[in-house]
């Protein structure tokens, strides 16, 4: 059984799985985040180098989103959040981030430079959407209480992430769990974006 919360904005719904980083998927109306969740469970499972999710959800709790839920990010720290992690589940998530990344890496790697446009008729090609990973990273990383200088080289700046998600500093804005899980789906949801306007699924 999957524990979901909703983060319900006024034109987006995000339904968020909170024990697996990185699955989270919006829709106009809860019940359409909830079925896009659905939908996205095995491809979520293939990122994973271990057992994924099985395909029972269990909505715990919502929260009202904000500008930012609607824009088409999820914003919102939960109460769910108040509990810190355990340490065993704080390094299993963190290596489900690890897992999302690797996917964002190899996803990166085999799409084209010139990706095809998006349901608006735009959005970023390769180089400037791993910039822009890569940036927003960065600005995560502040939030947990580790700031990266620019042009620190990817590796350090995630070693840093790591290390401040499995070792939670005091002066950290975001709960660890919030920011394990904000981060993974920024990066899942890109590492999806290239695949979509690429050259499809990883094999």
């Amino acid at each position: 059984m999957n524990r979901i919360a909703l983060e319900i904005g006024r034109r987006t719904t995000f339904a968020v799985a909170l024990d697996w980083p990185g699955w989270c998927r919006a829709g106009k109306t809860p019940d359409g985040a909830l079925e896009a969740l659905r939908a996205a469970r095995d491809r979520y499972r293939r990122v994973l180098r271990r057992e994924g999710p099985d395909d029972q959800l269990r909505v715990v709790g919502e929260v009202a989103g904000d500008t930012t839920t609607d824009f088409g990010a999820p914003a919102i720290i939960g109460p769910w959040d108040e509990k810190p992690l355990t340490r065993r589940e704080r390094d299993r998530q963190t290596a489900i981030l690890d897992d999302c990344w690797n996917y964002f890496d190899r996803a990166a790697a085999v799409a084209p430079d010139l990706l095809r446009k998006g349901p608006r008729g735009g959005g970023r090609d390769r180089v400037k959407m791993i910039d822009h990973v890569r940036n927003a990273e960065r600005a995560y990383a502040s939030r947990l209480g580790a700031p990266v200088a620019p042009r620190t080289p990817w590796s350090e700046q995630r070693a840093t992430v790591r290390n401040a998600l499995r070792l939670p500093l005091a002066d950290a804005r975001w709960p660890t769990s919030y920011g394990i899980r904000r981060i993974a789906w920024h990066v899942l949801d890109h590492a999806w974006e290239l695949e979509d306007r690429g050259n499809g699924p990883l094999a």
